[in-house]
């Protein structure tokens, strides 16, 4: 009898410091911390390439200063490195300021960089361009020495540009001013492909839509994410809509991210990371610090995204922590 007691004493006392020992890792768990990297930087473009997170945020600040894009890169979401100036306006020699939004892709070994610069209204010079590289942290050329859509269509500011692969097919869905479009691109990106329907440009535009286009595929539905209200207040957050076809009709779903005035104010203009492989999602979006309504004060932060079992995308809180490190395997 005692030996049996010595032995449960044992086994429990392992229990009790295995469990002390997971409880001491768990504890130990590096976290991301909200915002991620320093410097005030907007409308985040996140994606994964290999092993690696990248972030190609719009620099923020007054548009005649904004004529660079830097990029982030992370094995982990927690540690990142900067990349400055993989291009700018001595580059893009039509563009001299507002360089906003960019949106990348790899195609072919090549990596490539969709971006809108100089606030273009209609008659004027300026849209969307392209650039290419042969590393995802540049340097970046210009690939048209033009935009590739530079006038107004069905209302839509050619800015806030989302490339998309479908199947075989690449798409760019895009717009501000309450309107967007989608467009077919060539497959070296240079030109614009119509639809089966002879069309060029389809208008898109769900309920309540105002900017920064967001797509991706789950579970064969297409989640069609945007931001609402107006950038410079703290009206800003996201709301997406689902359809079966990349080309809508998006019915709107309603908001999943928006601010915490204990935390921060303004937060919007969003993308999503999803881990290769796996059922993780991040939702990587600006935000401005608590207290401060400056305009181009925004950071970019990150947070965990989960769906509930029929598909929708559940509210987002928005956290000073961020998200624990995670690394691609």
């Amino acid at each position: 009898m005692k030996n049996k007691k010595r032995l449960s004493l044992f086994c429990l006392t392992c229990f009790l410091f295995v469990c002390q020992g997971y409880a001491q890792k768990d504890e130990k768990k590096i976290w991301s911390g909200n915002p991620i990297f320093d410097g005030w930087y907007a409308d985040p473009e996140a994606i994964v390439y290999d092993q690696t997170y990248w972030i190609f945020p719009t620099y923020s600040d007054d548009y005649t200063k904004q004529v660079f894009f830097d990029c982030f890169s992370s094995p982990d979401l927690v540690h990142w490195k900067k990349h400055p100036r993989i291009i700018d306006t001595s580059e893009v020699k039509w563009a001299w300021m507002a360089m906003w939004a960019p949106s990348v892709i790899r195609k072919d070994s090549k990596y490539y960089l969709f971006f809108g610069a100089n606030d273009v209204h209609e008659g004027e010079v300026g849209g969307i361009g392209v650039a290419v590289a042969n590393k995802p942290e540049g340097p970046y050329r210009d690939l048209l020495g033009k935009p590739l859509i530079s006038h107004i269509v069905n209302g839509a500011q050619p800015i806030d540009q989302f490339v998309f692969k479908d199947e075989n097919n690449y798409y760019l869905y895009y717009g501000g001013w309450g309107h967007c479009n989608v467009v077919k691109l060539n497959d070296s990106f240079t030109e614009l492909l119509p639809f089966e329907d002879g069309s060029v440009y389809k208008e898109i535009t769900p309920e309540n839509y105002v900017e920064g286009p967001f797509v991706f595929k789950y579970k064969d539905k297409y989640y069609f994410m945007w931001s609402e209200g107006g950038w410079t207040g703290p009206d800003y957050f996201v709301a997406y809509a689902v359809s079966d076809s990349p080309f809508g009709p998006f019915v709107r779903v309603g908001r999943i991210l928006q601010q915490d005035m204990s935390i921060a104010n303004g937060a919007g203009h969003h993308s999503v990371i999803h881990v290769p492989h796996t059922d993780d999602y991040y939702i990587v979006y600006h935000r401005r610090p608590e207290g401060d309504n400056l305009a181009n004060h925004r950071q970019v932060c990150i947070e965990k995204m989960y769906f509930d079992q029929n598909g929708n995308i559940l509210p987002v809180k928005i956290t000073n922590e961020g998200v624990p490190a995670r690394e691609i395997k």
